[in-house]
Order: C-alpha cells, then structure tokens, then sequence
C-alpha cells in the first residue's frame, strides 16, 4: 500500500491502511468470512441499543448475485463484478424505546447503520478482505427487488473480496486506484461554535 496518507496526530495504522479499492480477485469467499464481518457490524454502537442496521448479501456465483449486482449503475458494475460479495445496507426508520409500545421515529437510524459499515469495514481489513461502499446504485430498484418494506431506508451497497493488481481495471479507474487525503482537521473540527468555511 502507498504510505502516501500522513496524520497530524498520532493514530493507530488501522485507519490509514483502510481505503477503498475497487480492484477485486474474483475469487471466492466462504459464508463464514463473511459473516465475520456481519458479526463485527452486529457489535457497532446505537440510539438506545435499537440496531437498526440489517444487511442483504448476495456471494458471488450464487443464485442472489445478479439480482444484487443488477441494482449497480453501469459504472460501478464494470469492476464490481470482480467482487466476491455483495450487501445491500439497509436501516430501519423506527424503533419502540423503553418503556414505550409503539415505534417512534429513530433519527438516527443512517447515523448508526455508518456506524455498522465502518465496524464491518475494519474488520474485512483486519481479516486480509477488502471493502467498497457503493452509493451508486438504484435503491427504488433495490427497495422493490429485494422486498424492503417501507419504515427501511435503503443506505448503501456495498462490494468485499481480496484486492488485486490496479492493473486489472480500465485505465480511467487504474489512476484512482490509491489511498485518498483527508481534510485537515482545522477544516473539519471547531471549538465552540461553528466555524467552518466549506
């Protein structure tokens, strides 16, 4: 990996190693790899322990893929079908607090579902597995194909696998296939009030 990324202050390597690839094997993961993931999800902090993350998966070469690979603009189904996995992310909207017997809104329900990839995310990393999350996609698409009932908002796909050669992909997405920057942290971090000249 390009140790390109530096930090202003001094943080574990975990978060500069986790990046984004989109140049995936192809080969095969087992339903227990990638369940180990799911299983660090499950674990992700919540409003009120309400979890609304729930995830929908397909393997590739299973009788799932095509469905969920067909909900991918074109674009991102040019290197994604290299990939070994696909989930669709999915948050419920509602939840029934204690004490209470009827759903109310839960406004943080995209909050804590990020909360979920990011924990699914660091743990494909440290399991030698990579991850994409994909927000180009149909999800009215997805809603209908995959049965998502209404009180669910549709987040993200995302694509795990084992990452490959940078070579493998067309030359357009050969030159974005690097570790990122982020902003400074004066940009993104103010004491007091906000002060951020975006």
């Amino acid at each position: 990996m390009s140790t390109s990324r530096n930090t202003e202050f001094s943080i574990d390597p975990v978060f500069l190693q986790r990046w984004s690839p989109r140049a995936f094997t192809g080969e095969p993961i087992s339903e227990g790899e990638l369940f180990t993931l799911f299983e660090a999800a499950r674990w992700a902090p919540s409003a009120n322990n309400s979890q609304p993350w729930r995830f929908i998966y397909a393997l590739k070469n299973s009788s799932s893929w095509t469905t969920l690979f067909n909900l991918l603009n074109e674009n991102n189904q040019r290197w994604a079908a290299n990939a070994s996995a696909l989930v669709v992310l999915v948050s419920k909207t509602t939840h029934v607090r204690n004490g209470d017997s009827e759903p109310s809104h839960l406004r943080n329900h995209s909050f804590d579902s990020g909360a979920a990839w990011a924990s699914l995310a660091f743990q494909a990393l440290h399991s030698g597995l990579r991850t994409h999350a994909i927000g180009g996609f149909n999800r009215d698409k997805a809603r209908d194909v995959l049965g998502v009932p209404e009180g669910y908002s549709v987040e993200v796909a995302i694509a795990i696998g084992r990452q490959s050669d940078p070579a493998t992909l067309p030359p357009e997405l050969q030159e974005r296939e690097q570790p990122n920057q982020r902003k400074p942290l004066g940009k993104v971090v103010a004491e007091g009030r906000f002060s951020f000249a975006d």
